[in-house]
């Protein structure tokens, strides 16, 4: 290395490459922040997204909206009301209907689970988190079928009473199935999408299966 240090480098070369930084090219959006904002813009904000996504579900089409902006807040919210409109004890009863809406959550959130993680071994391009977003969301027509059950059984409990809700039922279950597919079966092979919605059926037919069976005690 004796021979380097003979070797200068002219002023006159100009070094390639852009090196300044520009000023002014960042947007003002850059510089914004939700901690900046007012706790009710930000809630506003939260239930605007949840009430788009509820309007997606009751209009399925292939669409991104669920998968790009995720949220369990949705989901919760309809597994919370589907819960104590299935609770049938009355708070004077020795039933509390404590069990049925443990059941409500469990088979939910772990029905969710395991058919995301039976996507995602399938293949699936989705996230975690994505797939629970959607599953979640498409319970909303169950849940409208579950109100409308309610109603129908205070004006009695007959022959026509059950052919009502059997019908409001099965109608909504082909809603919550027909919506979950629409937005989970592109994220599947080809070959596998039957393997993919066959656990979906399941898991609203179990719902559906519950909402259908329940009497008021």
């Amino acid at each position: 290395f004796a021979g380097l240090a003979d070797v200068s480098i002219s002023e006159d070369i100009p070094v390639e490459g852009e090196i300044t930084v520009p000023v002014g090219s960042h947007s003002p959006d850059e510089d914004y922040s939700t901690l900046d904002e007012p706790v009710r813009d930000t809630i506003m904000r939260d239930l605007k997204a949840v009430g788009k996504k509820f309007v997606h579900v009751m209009y399925p089409k292939k669409s991104s909206a669920l998968l790009r902006d995720w949220d369990l807040w949705g989901p919760l919210v309809l597994c919370v009301s589907l819960a104590l409109m299935l609770q049938g004890g009355s708070a004077d009863s020795k039933d509390d209907g404590g069990p049925q809406f443990a059941e409500v959550f469990v088979i939910i959130w772990f029905g969710a689970v395991v058919i995301t993680l039976n996507s995602k071994l399938l293949g699936g391009t989705i996230s975690f988190f994505q797939s629970l977003c959607v599953l979640g969301y498409c319970v909303l027509p169950l849940t409208v079928a579950m109100l409308v059950c309610r109603l129908v059984l205070l004006a009695g409990s007959g022959t026509i009473s059950f052919i009502i809700r059997l019908v409001v039922v099965v109608a909504m279950f082909g809603w919550s199935t027909l919506a979950s597919t629409a937005f989970l079966a592109d994220s599947q092979p080809p070959n596998r999408k039957a393997l993919v919605v066959y656990p979906i059926f399941l898991f609203y037919f179990v719902i559906s299966w519950m909402i259908l069976t329940f009497t008021p005690q």
